[in-house]
C-alpha cells in the first residue's frame, strides 16, 4: 500500500523505544520504514492541518508520560487536536497511551492504577460488541495481549464501543461508531519478545512499584499473542482495502 502514517510519539530524545516503536509499527503494518512519520509530541502538538495531510494517524506508547498527571508538554493541545480528528473522521489507531488520550479527550475518564498494572501478557475477552466489531471480531472471544501500564480507563467517552476486557481492567479496547477509529489499551504493535524487551528496558523505574522478586517474576511473564500483530494491517486494508 502507498500510504504515508503519521505516528504522534511521546517518548524522551534518549529512549530507544522511540526508533524501535516506528519499526514494530511499520512490520505490523505491512509498510516501509518511510511510510510511518514519526512526529514528537514534546516537540509540540500536532496541528488538525498537518494529521489530514496523511492517509491515517497512529498513536503508540509513552515513556514517562501519563494521561492520569497530564504531564506531556502541550497536553492540552494535544487532546483538542484529537478532538478534531475524531470529529472529522480521519482514520485512526491508537494504542496504550495513544488509547488513553482519546479517552480523556472525548471526554472519558483516566486514572492511576498501580496496584492493578498490568505488565506483561495478559488474557483479554472480547465483549459481545467486541465479537461483531469489523476489526477486532477477526480475533478470538479469548486471546492474548502485549500489556504495559499504570493508568487505565474507568469510564469510557460516551458514545464509544467497548470492545475488550481483562481481569484487571473491563475497557481493553474501543470504536467510534461509523467512523474508521480504533483504540486499544493493549499493544498489538508488539510481540511478546519486543514487549518483554522494553519491560526490561524500563527495569529500574517499576522498581518504587514492584520488588526485585515481583520485577524478576514479570519478566518471566512475558508469552507471544500470535493473533493480536495483525490488527494493525487488518485496520489499513479495511479502511483502504
Amino acid at each position: 500500500m502507498s500510504l504515508k502514517i503519521l505516528l504522534l510519539q511521546a517518548r524522551n530524545h534518549d529512549d530507544l523505544a522511540k526508533d524501535e516503536e516506528r519499526r514494530s509499527f511499520a512490520q505490523k503494518a505491512g509498510l516501509d520504514i518511510e511510510q510511518i512519520v514519526p512526529h514528537d509530541l514534546l516537540a509540540e502538538p500536532p496541528s488538525l492541518r498537518k494529521v489530514i495531510s496523511y492517509d491515517a494517524m497512529m498513536v503508540g506508547g509513552s515513556g514517562d508520560y501519563y494521561v492520569s498527571k497530564g504531564n506531556l508538554p502541550g497536553f492540552s493541545q494535544v487532546l483538542e487536536t484529537i478532538q478534531e480528528v475524531v470529529a472529522r473522521g480521519h482514520p485512526t489507531f491508537a494504542s496504550c497511551f495513544g488509547f488513553q488520550l482519546m479517552v480523556k479527550a472525548l471526554g472519558g475518564e483516566i486514572v492511576n492504577d498501580v496496584a492493578g498494572m498490568e505488565v506483561g501478557t495478559y488474557q483479554l475477552t472480547l465483549t459481545k460488541a467486541g465479537q461483531q466489531d469489523e476489526l477486532l471480531g477477526t480475533l478470538p472471544h479469548q486471546f492474548y495481549a502485549q500489556l504495559g501500564r499504570k493508568d487505565r480507563a474507568a469510564q469510557l467517552p460516551s458514545g464509544s464501543v467497548n470492545l475488550a476486557s481483562s481481569r484487571l481492567c473491563p475497557f481493553q479496547a474501543m470504536r467510534i461508531p461509523h467512523k474508521p477509529i480504533w483504540a486499544t489499551q493493549f499493544h498489538p504493535e508488539l510481540t511478546g519478545e519486543e514487549n518483554r524487551i522494553r519491560f526490561s528496558r524500563y527495569l529500574q523505574g517499576y522498581a518504587f512499584v514492584m520488588s526485585e522478586e515481583e520485577r524478576r517474576a514479570t519478566l518471566n511473564r512475558f508469552q507471544e499473542s500470535p493473533e493480536t500483530p495483525a490488527l494493525i494491517l487488518r485496520f489499513l486494508e479495511l479502511v483502504f482495502g
